[in-house]
């Protein structure tokens, strides 16, 4: 049988805040954490396995002179999921996962990511 007013004392002791006044007060992020796609465009083969693989279809294969197959990955964040399938499926480790995680914007035409 609860302890009458127990729990509005508990409620009402003093405690470490819950919340953080964001964004003026940014998170602690983890390192493993996964936000933006870096892609490094010198290690790309232009190989399609991350567009193959990428559930969400975030990744369209565009034509680019720089890659051995003349193409190269093309980002739509406002699709991703941040599942790192297109990290994994890279051969030459050109594609990189960051912490960087405020990706918001009214523009679509902004969440393009062409390298």
């Amino acid at each position: 049988m609860p302890v009458p007013g127990r729990i509005l004392r508990e409620a009402l002791k003093k405690k470490k805040r819950a919340t953080i006044m964001y964004p003026f007060e940014k998170p602690e992020v983890q390192e493993r954490s996964r936000g933006k796609i870096e892609h490094f465009i010198e290690k790309c083969t232009g190989c399609g396995l991350c567009a193959r693989d990428c559930p969400a279809q975030v990744i369209i294969m565009v034509e680019d002179t720089r890659t051995k197959t003349k193409k190269k990955p093309e980002f739509h964040y406002d699709r991703c999921t941040f599942c790192s399938q297109c990290e994994e499926s890279c051969p030459t480790k050109a594609i990189k996962l960051t912490t960087e995680y405020e990706l918001a914007g009214s523009d679509r035409s902004k969440m393009v990511i062409s390298t």
